[in-house]
């Protein structure tokens, strides 16, 4: 008998693995849904904020608000996370940030513009973006230990690739959406669909199922959140990804200044706000796809460094158009590199993290990487302020391209790692 040389070829991987899962289908569910609420909230807001102040630095402002709380908390919930059963967890957050939105809906009505005044309004904007800031403080370490308890370990990568897709294509429809509805029905319409999306969420969660927690606290709470920044702070290869992620973000959170963009350079309103939000993330999810079947974790940390420096190189570029169609071209490519970061960054998360200290390790990772386009909208915001909008994109952009290549210069003996390589330290 003769083999048939076809029978000796390795088995493709298959990139609809996790998604055969059905729990898994819930959480990506939850995610879209939340996500594109999320989204389209974030373009309003900000939209919004700059027609009342017309000025950049409350758009800083804005994200500055929601950075302090999910910073400051951030340890906690990880802590309450990693000991907390997720599903009621997730629950409680959600039934906040619809609490939150509620609240917007009702102060940015008609109505209430007879009783308020214009910087009350704003005021009430922050608080409740406050709310929802400490409401991600939550969110973050549960979503991410919650996705390692309804997978294998071996789909984790696979995981990783259509939960960050989920997030962008959401990321792609919020903006567009949030952006058209703005400006055709106005902003109570734009809400109460939020508020609508924020339930379909909520439903999603009721057919996920009940996890135990996988830790279970034997020492005081200081010593137990010491144990998530310690574990982070010794692999070498989680610090240099989550370090990279902060400072390039932290200088590159131009998108922040869309809004400026989109109503005094390019003059192209609320609609052309929401092409531009909508350009970046379909950038990414378009990339996230094609990742399904070609893996960037030949070369995770060499691929990263890469990402990082074509995300500033765009970043400079959309800050020098002046035609609305070329800007949209530079954002989709800062999206698509972008989306390769991610996916490295979370994949190396997942294989190197272990699961009884997912939530406090997930709460540092948002102390850098969950806050970080908040902190660097703010810097976008403050620097547009000092030096006139277009200098602080492109000053932004050539930080972040700076930061890669002091990390290259430090970290060169990572950029020759394999993804087999990493697992390998996942088992030392």
């Amino acid at each position: 008998m003769t083999t048939s040389l076809t029978d000796n070829r390795p088995e493709k991987p298959d990139p609809y693995a996790a998604l055969r899962f059905r729990e898994f289908r819930s959480y990506l569910g939850m995610r879209f849904f939340f996500t594109l609420a999320y989204q389209m909230q974030a373009v309003i807001i900000g939209f919004h904020v700059y027609h009342l102040t017309k000025d950049p630095l409350a758009l800083g402002m804005v994200g500055l608000c929601e950075a302090i709380p999910a910073i400051t908390i951030a340890l906690y919930g990880g802590y309450v996370a990693d000991k907390s059963e997720k599903r009621g967890l997730l629950l409680k957050v959600f039934s906040g940030v619809f609490l939150c939105s509620l609240v917007m809906l009702v102060a940015t009505t008609q109505w209430a513009h007879q009783f308020i005044p214009v910087n009350r309004v704003v005021t009430i904007m922050y608080v409740m973006v406050f709310g929802i800031g400490i409401a991600r403080g939550f969110f973050s370490p549960a979503t991410f230990s919650l996705m390692a308890q309804i997978l294998p370990k071996s789909l984790y990568p696979n995981a990783s690739t259509w939960n960050s897709s989920s997030w962008q294509a959401a990321s792609i429809l919020g903006p567009a959406a949030g952006g058209l509805i703005y400006g055709f029905a106005g902003i109570t319409v734009t809400y109460s669909i939020i508020l609508a999306l924020i339930l379909t969420s909520l439903v999603c969660i009721f057919f996920l199922k009940s996890h135990p927690p996988t830790f279970v606290p034997q020492q005081h709470i200081f010593k137990s959140l010491s144990e998530g920044v310690v574990f982070v702070f010794r692999n070498k290869m989680m610090l240099g990804a989550m370090s990279l992620d902060l400072f390039s973000v932290f200088f590159g959170g131009a998108v922040a200044l869309l809004p400026v963009f989109a109503n005094d350079i390019l003059k192209v309103g609320s609609e052309g706000l929401g092409m531009m939000r909508a350009s970046a993330s379909l950038g990414a999810v378009l990339t996230m796809l094609a990742m399904t079947r070609f893996s960037p974790m030949n070369r995770p940390w060499r691929n990263l460094l890469i990402a990082v420096v074509g995300f500033g190189t765009s970043i400079i570029c959309y800050g020098i158009s002046k035609n609305f169609y070329l800007t949209l071209l530079f954002l989709f490519l800062e999206g698509a590199f972008d989306s390769i970061s991610v996916i490295i960054r979370s994949t190396i998360m997942q294989l190197l993290t272990p699961d009884e200290m997912r939530g406090r390790v997930s709460a540092v990772n948002s102390m850098f990487i969950g806050s970080s386009n908040e902190i660097g909208a703010f810097e976008s915001g403050l620097t547009a302020k000092l030096m006139r909008t277009v200098p602080a994109v492109i000053f932004g952009g050539s930080m972040t391209i700076a930061i890669a290549g002091i990390t290259w210069w430090k970290t060169r003996a990572l950029t020759s790692l394999s993804l087999e390589d990493i697992n390998n330290q996942e088992r030392k």
